[in-house]
């Protein structure tokens, strides 16, 4: 663990201010600017899609892509009651942009690859179909949704808003822990003595990272949720945000929920990982 990490982390301050100004273009996305968005609802949801895909009633056709992304959304949004204690009362509004209209539209806000964010709306990348990847993302940004729904005020630190996104976004995949290819990394450069501490994950968002730095960020703050839920029980991890939003107190939170301090059980992850580290 390296406190002495450049000050390209203080970058991650600027991305509020660059959601702010993607929000303001996502809404005139959501509009069609560059397209007719196809708008459908369901209990949970109102989604506008603009994915170049034949208006039949065949497997690909854009109706059957509309149903089928709203069936993945109320799955998803169930998921998240579940697992996290998160039911936002209000519609999620979900625009799925068509690819090239996402990268020209959103692809420069980022450092890195994007495939989705949210910006006061849920935007993804989308595709001609349903994959797992879209999947993913989708739960991923519904749970920034959720938390903005539930602490519209909170300024949440990223570890914990895209640690725990990333975490239900593989268990959206039906995947339980890091891939083999994230523990492979997360190893390496522990065993380099590169891992963050969370103080130097805690600013907004991870938007303004260098692409190398900000897979590592994602990756810890997963791996962080991993422990915690093969350690203390995956029902923490759902106490935790439900205590969380009943205090606004992340620190509170915690510490009802584990019967310790965050700093502590910081200290028994950083212990995990390196006790798996082969020299």
């Amino acid at each position: 663990m390296n406190s002495g990490r450049p000050k390209t982390l203080r970058l991650m301050s600027l991305a509020l201010s660059v959601l702010l100004g993607l929000s303001v273009a996502a809404g005139a996305a959501s509009r069609g600017a560059d397209g007719k968005y196809e708008k459908r609802t369901s209990s949970h949801f109102v989604l506008h899609q603009d994915v170049a895909i034949d208006k039949t009633s065949g497997l690909r056709g854009s109706r059957r892509f509309e149903q089928e992304l709203l069936k993945v959304l109320e799955k998803a949004y169930d998921r998240m009651d579940a697992r996290l204690g998160l039911r936002p009362r209000r519609p999620i509004v979900v625009v799925v942009h068509d690819a090239a209209i996402y990268d020209r539209r959103f692809g420069s806000s980022f450092r890195f690859p994007s495939a989705g964010f949210y910006g006061g709306e849920v935007h993804v990348r989308g595709d001609v179909f349903v994959h797992m990847e879209l999947v993913r993302t989708l739960h991923h940004e519904l749970v920034h949704a959720a938390f903005h729904a539930e602490l519209p005020s909170l300024v949440l630190p990223a570890w914990f808003n895209e640690g725990l996104a990333e975490w239900f976004g593989a268990r959206g995949m039906g995947r339980h822990s890091l891939t083999r290819g994230q523990a492979h990394h997360l190893s390496t450069v522990a065993r380099d003595g590169g891992l963050y501490p969370l103080n130097e994950l805690s600013a907004a968002s991870f938007g303004g990272l260098e692409p190398g730095a900000a897979q590592l960020a994602y990756i810890e703050s997963h791996a962080f949720f991993e422990y915690l839920g093969r350690r203390y029980s995956e029902r923490k991890i759902r106490d935790v945000c439900r205590e969380l939003v009943r205090s606004h107190d992340l620190e509170r939170a915690f510490q009802k929920t584990f019967k310790t301090k965050l700093a502590t059980l910081e200290s028994g992850f950083y212990a995990d990982i390196m006790a798996n580290v082969r020299p």
